[in-house]
């Protein structure tokens, strides 16, 4: 590891070894508005530069693009990187602007073998189960996956929005070697159950949106900040009232960075990694960027430490949170723990 490399961690108990920070992928073809290729192609190279290795993609993300897109990187640097994607979440076949969550055998297997003809790849690193389909019993899913693992096709595997009791069903049918979920200043209920019971089977907790999905940089403070086609424009906690309280949060995030000569991002993201020592578990956070500025940036972070009277201007946070963070809360684990 050169001096501007970040820390690793490892991913499970058998895992492989990452960069203490990942590198979320979707933005780059998908859901947050126009994006410029070379300038991401551009940001994978030098995320790979400062030690990220963990690379986060998934099938829905505009309908298998973004897989095609990170190919070509990935086969250029296939011993360098380890590549996660996701199945779960199908068009819906009366309405292709909705989506539904599948987790039924079929269509898992349809799921990696066009996943793994779009990477352009014989193995995928780490293969999540996206979201939970609750008619589907857990086991059976991750049965499936456990098949993929012995016929050569998934290495490790992970799961995306669960609760701790289905942590340990699906543990006990084969390791689980991730757990990605949403978790920041922002959104701190995994902390409750899911981080334990991850911690007692020694599954490395993988935040998505650590960054509030931006917010939490200040880079915007309403959805009319953004692109039409922003998907951030249809959730409720960047919408009407609920922006306006919510970037009245942000104040004692900018205190902090003050103090550090650091951005607001970057102390959102150390109090992130900052966690794995809170509750003693690999954690291996996925802020997605297009900048190789940046990335930089983000890397930058797993170098600051907090005081504990900086965590504690930090706390109060996410209990004054104004607003869910989707509108149809039934695609996450809310509400089933």
């Amino acid at each position: 590891m050169t001096d501007s490399s970040i820390a690793t961690a490892r991913l499970g108990a058998h895992g492989p070894e990452v960069g203490v920070q990942g590198l979320g992928c979707m933005g780059m073809s998908f859901a947050y508005g126009p994006s410029d290729a070379d300038e991401s192609r551009a940001t994978l190279e030098r995320a790979l530069e400062l030690g990220v290795t963990l690379y986060d993609t998934a099938d829905a993300y505009g309908a298998g693009e973004n897989e095609r897109f990170l190919s070509p990187f990935f086969k250029a640097h296939r011993d360098e990187v380890v590549i996660a994607t996701k199945f779960a979440l199908a068009i819906h076949p009366d309405d292709p602007t909705k989506r539904i969550i599948r987790n039924d055998p079929p269509y898992i297997r349809e799921c990696i073998e066009a996943s793994l003809k779009r990477l352009d790849v014989d193995a995928i690193d780490l293969y999540y189960m996206h979201r939970r389909d609750v008619d589907i019993p857990i086991e059976e899913t991750v049965g499936v996956m456990a098949e993929l693992v012995r016929e050569g096709k998934v290495k490790h595997l992970g799961l995306s929005e669960v609760t701790a009791t289905e942590l340990r069903a699906a543990h006990a049918v084969h390791p689980i070697a991730a757990v990605q979920s949403e978790w920041s200043l922002f959104s701190r209920d995994i902390e409750e159950k899911v981080v334990p019971a991850a911690a007692e089977l020694g599954v490395t907790l993988v935040p998505y949106s650590p960054l509030g999905r931006g917010f939490l940089t200040g880079s915007f403070a309403k959805a009319e900040d953004l692109t039409a086609d922003d998907f951030r424009r249809q959730q409720p906690r960047f919408t009407g009232e609920n922006a306006a309280a919510n970037a009245a949060l942000l104040d004692p995030i900018r205190t902090v960075a003050e103090a550090h000569g650091a951005t607001p991002g970057q102390i959102a993201l150390a109090w992130v990694q900052q966690r794995a020592t809170v509750h003693g578990l690999p954690i291996v956070p996925i802020p997605g960027t297009r900048k190789p500025t940046r990335v930089e940036e983000n890397a930058a972070a797993t170098r600051i430490v907090l005081t504990e009277e900086e965590s504690g201007l930090l706390e109060p946070i996410a209990s004054k949170v104004a607003g869910t963070r989707y509108t149809d809360m039934t695609f996450t684990s809310a509400g089933r723990e």
